[in-house]
């Protein structure tokens, strides 16, 4: 029985210092939740415009062409970009994005194309390299907290390569699976097609702004297009980090409940047996008082 109590006491010593750490890494989530949002606001107004200046661009002219606006049916090779963490502790943030990543391979594949990964994060970089899948490239260090230069190498590392022909290693299409930050309780897996870009009509009754592009629109195309494709990666690299945070925060705090249940039990445990330990003694010692009488009485 006392044997019973140390291993109890053990256990629920072990139970509350969990919780401590698992509380901490909750609170700890949630104050960068509130960064990571602040940086996905702040990037907006620079992706909304120049995505506005490409596509009044392309809309007022309209016989310019350019190698990222072209479909190329001859690449058989399809980039998949997998936006994954460096961290854990996040639930099924990490499982989600592999298992739509995966779907998207296999309908590429179905469709006749070869895809091949490009992956962002510790966590996808050991899910290829454990299953001996090769990678074209991949990065990582800054899944929590990217900033522009991270998304600059990305794209002109995608960028080369979607100029480049099969024979030459390049490939014909890019994707990107990444998660989309949608609320505290909710984030989305998302696919999108960055290359070839589709430019979005706009909305009707809204005719796109005239610029005046210096020295001409083609030059303005040549640098305004690799802008866009990092700014969209940039974009997409921040709300995976906001998903993260909060894909760790609720998982912390289901971690934290979870403790805190189990500490309610052992509890339980505890005192039950402690009661069953007193018990025990009483009844030795009532028992021994009574064989003392009965032999006195003798």
């Amino acid at each position: 029985m006392a044997a019973q109590l140390r291993q109890l006491r053990q256990q629920i010593k072990s139970v509350k210092s969990t919780a401590k750490i698992t509380r901490a890494q909750e609170m700890i989530a949630t104050s960068r939740i509130v960064k990571a949002q602040q940086a996905v606001t702040a990037s907006k107004p620079y992706a909304d415009q120049i995505t506005q200046a490409l596509t009044a661009l392309v809309s007022h002219h309209v016989g310019i062409d350019h190698p990222l606006l072209q479909e190329q049916p001859t690449d058989r090779r399809s980039a998949v970009l997998v936006i994954t963490s460096d961290r854990g502790f996040c639930g099924a943030y990490n499982a989600n994005v592999i298992r739509e990543s995966e779907a998207l391979m296999r309908r590429l594949r179905d469709a006749g194309r070869e895809p091949i990964p490009y992956v962002i994060g510790n966590k996808g970089i050991t899910w290829y390299r454990f299953r001996g899948r090769e990678v074209a490239e991949t990065w990582h260090g800054f899944s929590d907290r990217p900033d522009f230069a991270n998304a600059e190498r990305i794209g002109q590392r995608l960028t080369e390569d979607f100029l480049k022909t099969d024979a030459e290693g390049g490939v014909g299409e890019i994707h990107v699976v990444y998660t989309e930050f949608v609320s505290m309780l909710t984030q989305a897996v998302q696919v999108k097609r960055l290359l070839p870009l589709e430019i979005e009509e706009a909305e009707s009754g809204k005719v796109p702004p005239a610029y005046e592009f210096e020295p001409s629109a083609s030059a303005a195309l040549d640098l305004l297009l690799p802008n866009y494709v990092e700014s969209r990666i940039f974009h997409m690299l921040l709300q995976s980090a906001a998903s993260f945070q909060a894909s760790v925060r609720r998982a912390m705090k289901s971690a934290t409940d979870n403790a805190n249940e189990l500490l309610g039990v052992y509890t339980r445990q505890m005192n039950q047996a402690r009661q069953a330990a007193i018990t025990q003694e009483i009844s030795e010692i009532v028992g021994g008082a009574d064989a003392l009488a009965e032999s006195g009485g003798e």
